[in-house]
């Protein structure tokens, strides 16, 4: 009996024709207007999948955009800060790299707009391009000797500013010679001259989205130039003492700092009229704007100053912002010879010679200064000339050496990346 039942068994199991019978009962008990009503079915709920992801997206790209015209109309007003600072983290010291090429300090450098390459000048009288992924030199401008001007195209003497414009067609910069030259960023070709300073060319920035060039001079004047048609357009005067740093956005207007006559000036080009602002007890060295109505000072006095063009005193100051040195009873500060600003940002960032670059939180509304993190550079006691903030992956800052002699310090260009903390989140999952 067990046989005969396992016998039935393994026939029913093996029959392949009875289960392709079964399979062809099912589809016809299927009538042909039952398949096609649940067909329907199924492109309906298609359908609407469909236009459930199509809405979603609109909504999201609705968002983004109101967001978009949101940041640009408070950007024109002057009032956007984006809060990136609290995501930030030290760098590590590992990360960071030195570029050197020039054969003299460093003087100034530009980025261009896609953040590609980076311009660096020096005391050589020399520009180079450089590649920021690779760190490699892309290209040089040498520099001549002097007294070789009329033979030489390019600089004879320190460089000791650069700009290039939003589109990156124009790079500019300007020497003790009272010059200014005009260059292709592209090929580097020397495109013409500007002359017109009675001294040294201590400023240049172009106005965003234009090829308008100002210009800043230790003559005391700011001038307007046309590149695009290689012209001159004015001149502005107001300043008691040389201009040590000029800046612009996309304003008809520009800043500068006075050096030793103690002045921040708002020079509004339209209305051909300047607004004066007075807060630090010594020299004004450094100056960047943070958005269209907020900037950031330095001086020797050792301070740090951010201001609003609404007021003619600083909305927030932090004295010794680097320390002091020197003997108890004669501390002097140090002085602060850079800063810079990530646009738009709670971020700015100043350099001293106590061999260290500062990054500082602005407070809600630009009130208050906050120390994040410093970022101390090995055998660094030299001031740095400069700093660029740029998107928020990297910060450029490089020494200029000839204030004091030491042989272990080395001029160059230093690379360190900013790293966010959702950046490190998602390498850790």
């Amino acid at each position: 009996m067990d046989e005969e039942i396992s016998s039935d068994s393994e026939n029913e199991s093996t029959d392949p024709n009875r289960k392709q019978q079964e399979n062809e009962d099912d589809e016809i008990e299927e009538t042909p207007q039952e398949k096609k009503l649940r067909l329907a079915k199924l492109y309906l709920e298609q359908l609407r999948e469909e236009e459930d992801k199509r809405a979603e997206q609109e909504s999201f790209e609705a968002d983004l955009i109101a967001g978009r015209l949101q940041d640009d109309v408070l950007e024109q007003k002057g009032k956007l800060q984006r809060l990136i600072a609290k995501e930030l983290i030290a760098p590590d010291p590992a990360e960071i790299r030195l570029m050197r090429g020039h054969k003299l300090p460093v003087t100034c450098l530009v980025i261009t707009p896609d953040e590609k390459y980076i311009f660096s000048a020096s005391k050589d009288c020399s520009i180079i391009k450089w590649e920021v992924e690779s760190g490699k030199k892309v290209q040089k401008i040498a520099g001549g000797r002097k007294g070789t001007e009329a033979r030489h195209v390019g600089h004879t003497t320190h460089i000791l500013c650069m700009a290039i414009s939003s589109d990156g067609k124009y790079l500019a910069s300007g020497d003790m010679n009272k010059l200014i030259m005009i260059w292709d960023p592209t090929t580097c070709k020397h495109l013409y001259k500007l002359k017109g300073h009675r001294d040294a060319v201590s400023g240049l920035a172009f106005r965003r989205g234009t090829h308008t060039l100002y210009s800043a001079s230790h003559d005391r004047s700011i001038k307007v130039w046309s590149v695009d048609e290689n012209a001159y357009v004015e001149t502005l005067f107001g300043h008691q003492d040389m201009i040590t740093g000029l800046d612009c956005l996309s304003r008809e207007r520009c800043v500068t700092a006075g050096g030793r006559d103690r002045t921040v000036r708002v020079w509004k080009i339209a209305e051909e009229s300047q607004l004066v602002f007075h807060g630090h007890e010594g020299s004004i060295d450094c100056i960047q704007l943070i958005n269209e109505e907020h900037m950031v000072t330095g001086g020797d006095d050792g301070s740090i100053s951010v201001w609003t063009v609404n007021k003619k005193k600083p909305v927030s100051t932090v004295k010794q912002a680097h320390g002091s040195h020197g003997n108890t009873g004669l501390e002097q500060p140090y002085w602060v010879s850079s800063v810079a600003a990530l646009h738009n940002s709670d971020i700015v960032a100043s350099g001293s010679h106590n061999s260290a670059v500062q990054l500082w939180k602005c407070g809600q509304g630009f009130r208050g200064l906050e120390p994040l993190f410093s970022v101390p550079m090995v055998s660094s006691t030299h001031p740095y000339s400069s700093i660029r903030l740029f998107s928020v992956s990297f910060f450029i800052s490089f020494r200029l050496g000839r204030w004091w002699r030491i042989k272990e310090a080395r001029n160059g260009i230093y690379i360190i990346p900013l790293k966010r903390q959702a950046q490190e989140q998602e390498v850790v999952q």
